[in-house]
């Protein structure tokens, strides 16, 4: 699929849509996506700030999309973990950009050359428009290369 493509399927994912949570730029290599989260009076939590839950959602597929795209087909990307802080009210609208460069892709070939799992964290800030981080997510993927056929899987 093209990244013009997802980026407007998202964007009417009805997950996405009813949180306000809208993706603005996803590049065609796959190496940056930009999402923003208006402040909405539905998505607003009981002290009128940004939900907590909809700051995660909005970081929640990317980092494992973009590492899917840009290793490529011989490659299984799974989220395995994630983690959110956050360190200061959300009373405006808010955005994240997420960014993959081909030398963090090129270590994580490396690491899964000989066919382990590799486990590596990311992570990104949630700002306001004047910078203010509003929260910290960090996700850890799981990358290995895919056996080829016949061959076994390695241990670890």
């Amino acid at each position: 699929m093209r990244p013009a493509v997802l980026r407007r399927m998202m964007n009417v994912w009805p997950p996405f849509a009813a949180s306000g949570i809208h993706v603005t730029h996803m590049a065609s290599d796959w190496s940056h996506v930009r999402v923003e989260l208006k402040l909405r009076p539905w998505n607003r939590n009981y002290m009128g700030t940004q939900f907590g839950g909809h700051l995660f959602k909005m970081c929640d597929p990317f980092w494992a999309i973009m590492a899917l795209h840009r290793m490529g087909r011989d490659y299984i990307v799974w989220d395995a973990a994630g983690a959110i802080d956050f360190l200061a009210p959300g009373r405006e609208t808010v955005h994240t950009d997420f960014r993959l460069d081909e030398a963090t892709c090129d270590e994580m070939r490396e690491a899964t050359r000989t066919g382990k799992k590799h486990l590596r964290w990311f992570e990104n800030d949630i700002v306001t428009a004047d910078g203010t981080v509003v929260a910290r997510v960090r996700k850890q993927l799981y990358v290995r290369r895919k056996p080829k056929r016949g061959q076994k899987r390695a241990s670890g």
